[in-house]
């Protein structure tokens, strides 16, 4: 049987998450990649089962308590993430904050402030916005793109400036997405992949750095090549 790299990892999370729930059932407190599988696990087990995003993000929120883990995993474990597939397709789940709180609003034993506490982010994370393009659903389905996604790869029913969403991602909140509706066009922001600008994956038109000498017009003309919609003709 031949399994895609995303099958591959699926399976192995099933797997590390069976192991917790064995060692669990047995009365043993997990360790931090046991608890990040079985979270992982359950918030993508929620996405098949038809649950919506928020809903799936609150199961794996609820499935361990610090009581369930070793000591330190609360602090040490205080997100996780998981790309699973919803009815709308394949979605980015955030966690945060991913054990039950005490009754202080913090995981017990924890340091960690407790969800809904408004800090100042430091300047370098402050949200940017590089760019602004119109996007218009021709297809006859709802399309939802995630933040983390390359925008410039994005569903080829989608039509708008590839070029000016190219080495960039949507301006919103990691774990969240846009969903355009079939006929609309809808105004949105990108802000450009930071860090070493390296994409993999996603739907292969770049697949190496971004910034590679000859990249971007290679990746264009095989976009066109491929059918993707192009405002810019």
């Amino acid at each position: 049987m031949r399994l895609t790299p995303a099958e591959r990892d699926r399976l192995l999370v099933f797997t590390a998450a069976e192991l917790a729930r064995a060692r669990r059932s047995r009365g043993l407190r997990l360790n931090a990649p046991e608890a990040t599988a079985l979270i992982a696990d359950t918030v993508a087990e929620a996405a098949r089962d038809g649950l919506r995003l928020a809903d799936a993000i609150e199961r794996g929120r609820t499935v361990l308590g610090p009581d369930d883990v070793l000591d330190g995993v609360v602090d040490l474990v205080d997100e996780v993430c998981i790309e699973a597939t919803f009815d709308d397709g394949t979605r980015l789940a955030v966690v945060s904050d991913p054990f039950a709180l005490g009754d202080d609003g913090r995981p017990s034993g924890s340091t960690r402030l407790a969800p809904g506490k408004i800090v100042e982010a430091p300047a370098q994370f402050a949200r940017r916005v590089d760019a602004i393009v119109e996007v218009t659903n021709e297809s006859s389905v709802p399309i939802s793109v995630s933040s983390h996604f390359h925008f410039f790869e994005s569903n080829p029913r989608l039509r708008f400036s590839r070029a000016a969403a190219y080495g960039r991602h949507l301006a919103v909140d990691a774990g969240t997405a846009v969903r355009f509706d079939p006929g609309t066009t809808v105004t949105v922001e990108l802000a450009d992949i930071r860090g070493a600008r390296v994409v993999v994956g996603f739907a292969g038109l770049v697949d190496g750095p971004l910034d590679a000498p000859g990249t971007k017009e290679a990746a264009l003309e095989t976009a066109r090549r491929c059918g993707y919609l192009d405002s810019d003709g």
